[in-house]
């Protein structure tokens, strides 16, 4: 394989997992602090289709992605007040989300359904464009890609280098000691369920508006279960979900990269099929590593609702 095609494997790699790294990063936050949502698949829809509708209505990109995390942000709450206020099931209550978000998408978007609207175009970095192989791959994506670069080690920094990071980790191990220490252990998981909301969000708006321009019903295809299954194989660390997105962005590509090169050697079904099978591969290998489990376990207080001890 040659060193263009190399290079167009990895952009489309990087292009195709931009919107599951948004989701996986703001979920590992949510989860971090002991929340588990399951609703990313319909706040991503949500973001999609409000990111597309304000940006064609108000010709403003940014006005578009702002209403994207806002509407993603909004479900989070709702999910929010139900699970930490209400401390209801944080499973059930993120499957209803999922469902609200997937029906509210469909109906509310149906008119606008073939709609042209705003799109983001690449922004080429000087000089940096230039660097062999990597450069083109790089260097020659939309705004948010380079986003997606930043957020990355910020968030990796923000988790295990800050005092909030902290607070936020220990939130989700032992929400009763964080209470004794004075942490305001709702406010937190409160603040960020709506940040993990207001992430996925935004990779919706990166479909609508970048990835593939439009709206169209279920547009995420899946991408918001497989940003929850990212965490996961991530070990609830932001530098391997965003390894977990890229893998799965690699098997998309190849999958682009067959179609185009007219490889029939397996069939364009099975094709379609394998960035999902590949998910689920690595989840079973985590999930039956024993010694995966003992190192690196999920947050202890994860799903489970915290009540106040009175003295």
């Amino acid at each position: 394989m040659d060193a263009e095609s190399l290079a167009f494997i990895l952009s489309i790699a990087i292009r195709s997992s931009a919107a599951v790294l948004f989701a996986a990063i703001g979920e590992v936050f949510t989860e971090r602090g002991g929340i588990l949502n399951l609703g990313v698949e319909g706040m991503m829809l949500m973001g999609a289709l409000s990111g597309f509708v304000a940006a064609h209505a108000s010709h403003s990109l940014a006005l578009g992605l702002l209403a994207a995390m806002a509407a993603g942000g909004a479900l989070a709450l709702v999910h929010g007040f139900f699970t930490i206020t209400l401390r209801a099931n944080q499973v059930v209550c993120g499957l209803a989300l999922t469902i609200l978000g997937i029906g509210l998408s469909s109906f509310l978007g149906r008119p606008i359904i073939g709609t042209v609207g705003m799109r983001f175009t690449p922004w080429p970095i000087p000089l940096l464009q230039d660097i062999p192989l990597l450069g083109p791959a790089l260097f020659q994506q939309v705004p948010l890609i380079y986003m997606g670069y930043l957020l990355v080690p910020a968030a990796w920094l923000f988790l295990f280098h800050t005092r909030p990071g902290l607070n936020l980790r220990s939130v989700g191990e032992n929400p009763q000691a964080a209470d004794a220490t004075g942490i305001p252990v709702n406010l937190i998981r409160y603040g960020w369920t709506a940040f993990g909301g207001v992430m996925a969000g935004l990779g919706g708006a990166y479909l609508s508006l970048a990835y593939t321009p439009g709206w169209k019903e279920n547009m995420s295809a899946g991408q918001g279960w497989i940003a929850i299954a990212m965490v996961i194989f991530g070990l609830w660390n932001p530098w391997r979900a965003a390894l977990g997105a890229l893998l799965f962005g690699t098997v998309n590509a190849l999958q682009f990269a067959f179609e185009v090169r007219q490889i029939t050697l397996i069939p364009s079904y099975i094709l379609r099929m394998l960035p999902y099978l590949f998910t689920i591969a690595i989840l079973v290998i985590i999930t039956r590593s024993k010694g995966i489990r003992r190192r690196t376990a999920a947050p202890a207080a994860l799903g489970l609702p915290f009540e106040r001890e009175e003295f």
